[in-house]
């Protein structure tokens, strides 16, 4: 079986723009394609993570990614999916924000002898004169078809400025440069990159009389059609000081029954006949897979020492040994009791397990608060409810929210 097939059968593929010439581009030669990635944060999110597993898939097949870091385009920022124009960045942040991406991707993509290569698309885009880059580029695109296009029509009833309509030219500009200097010929993206993606391989055509490629994989959607990678405190970053290890691990721990073979599929390496025979679990059984799933996606973002402390954390709440590093920890002080006391909503609002004392009334009238010490478990029934400074003998407490959520409030004593 080819990359291509084994992409397919993974649940990868979208569109292509000739799916019989892309085949045979990556099952029987050896190509450079890129990915692009605006660097609007300072870490890559679950989000991103298809991008990268899709361009370490190519990697092993012998081909050779190019990851363009959108430090220009990153300037005005893509509309596509947006209701609202994105917050206009720094260049001083941006770099900033590269340098981190650059880190993760590290992880699991080989950039050793250029092996993979990484741009910066400020390095062209920051220094085009501008009636040369329309007279030059500009002249081949249609105004009245890329307003057609989904990304930039779901815009237009709120305001679509013109700054943001001229990041079609730019990306597509970008494909021109790869190909012109490194004979890239194949540009991948998420779904919603379709119409971009095809501003770039027609522009080459027009630019160059050469024939290249665009690809888009499938979003990483739950079984509702929602984007995944959301919790109730945000994004699911890769980043271990942003979303910690432990709170990693149990996001893919805890996803829904129907959604972790696709997850299986589409975020690990795990083999095809592997993944089927999970398939075949039912009822509790399928917490199996979902283990399976949550440590392999921690050991590619975090490394296999890693994803254990947390699988074993998570597995062995108080039992002896347990390692409580990785679990999500909030601290106090003396100063946050009063007259010796805490009220338990309160530690909830603080540890950000709600984001509101009306919703922890609401968890804990409907039972699902619980507060964990050495040797034994309380569940909480009243809203005015309180621990002491004695309730800290051991310097922590865990408290649980629902069956699967756990948060360690330590006490920083004086």
């Amino acid at each position: 079986m080819g990359v291509f097939e084994s992409l397919q059968e993974r649940g990868l593929i979208a569109q292509t723009t000739n799916e019989e010439k892309i085949k045979n581009l990556l099952n029987n030669q050896k190509i450079k394609f890129y990915i692009g990635f605006d660097p609007t944060a300072d870490s890559l999110h679950v989000g991103h993570f298809i991008q990268i597993m899709i361009m370490s898939h190519l990697q092993k097949a012998g081909h050779t990614p190019i990851a363009l870091f959108g430090g220009g385009t990153g300037l005005i920022g893509d509309p596509s999916g947006k209701t609202d124009m994105r917050k206009m960045l720094s260049s001083e942040i941006i770099s900033h924000n590269i340098d981190c991406f650059k880190k993760q991707m590290s992880r699991l993509i080989d950039f050793s002898n250029n092996n993979a290569i990484m741009v910066n698309n400020a390095d062209w885009l920051t220094n085009l004169n501008y009636i040369e880059f329309l007279r030059d580029v500009g002249v081949h695109f249609s105004v009245n078809r890329m307003l057609s296009f989904e990304c930039y029509k779901q815009r237009l009833e709120r305001g679509l400025s013109f700054f943001e309509l001229n990041y079609m030219l730019m990306q597509s500009y970008d494909f021109l440069v790869l190909n012109r200097k490194y004979d890239c010929v194949l540009e991948l993206g998420g779904d919603d990159q379709w119409s971009n993606i095809i501003g770039g391989v027609e522009l080459v055509r027009k630019k160059e009389n050469k024939e290249v490629f665009g690809m888009t994989f499938n979003l990483l959607t739950n079984s509702e059609g929602k984007k995944m990678g959301k919790t109730e405190n945000g994004a699911v970053w890769l980043d271990e000081n942003k979303t910690s290890p432990y709170d990693f691990y149990q996001y893919w721990r805890n996803i829904d029954d129907n959604d972790v073979i696709k997850c299986l599929k589409m975020l690990t390496f795990l083999p095809i006949g592997q993944i089927n025979e999970l398939s075949k679990l039912e009822g509790e059984e399928i917490n199996k897979a979902k283990e399976i799933l949550a440590f392999e996606v921690t050991s590619l973002i975090h490394g296999k020492e890693t994803a254990e402390k947390v699988q074993n954390s998570a597995k062995n709440l108080f039992s002896a040994g347990t390692n409580f590093d990785n679990m999500p920890t909030t601290q106090i002080v003396s100063d946050s009791f009063s007259g010796g006391k805490i009220l338990i909503i309160d530690l909830l609002v603080l540890a950000n397990l709600v984001i509101s004392k009306s919703e922890a009334r609401r968890l804990i009238e409907q039972g699902g608060i619980s507060v964990l010490f050495k040797d034994k478990t309380i569940k909480v029934e009243n809203f005015d409810e309180t621990l002491s400074v004695d309730d800290f003998s051991e310097g922590f407490i865990i408290l649980k929210k629902g069956k699967k959520i756990f948060h360690r409030i330590n006490l920083k004593k004086d």
